[in-house]
């Protein structure tokens, strides 16, 4: 199967300009943009729990704070 091609600025401009959308495509976006949401608070999160102390107070985080959002889980904003 080959790999989803990211939404180009056209296919957003398609999107936007046939509102309302139907009813299943408007559930099928929610799920993907909430899925995308999900991904990037995960990869995100890894990333801050890798960080060492001195990049975290180069960030201006401290370790306990940067620990606590490094637990959170994927679906907490």
């Amino acid at each position: 199967m080959s790999q989803p091609r990211a939404l180009i600025s056209a296919d957003l401009l398609f999107l936007d300009q046939h509102r309302p959308l139907p009813l299943l495509a408007t559930l099928a976006v929610r799920i993907a943009v909430t899925s995308s949401k999900w991904a990037d608070r995960a990869r995100s999160r890894r990333a801050l729990a890798n960080l060492d102390t001195h990049l975290l107070r180069d960030i201006g985080v401290s370790p306990y704070a940067a620990d606590i959002e490094a637990n959170k889980r994927f679906w907490r904003a």
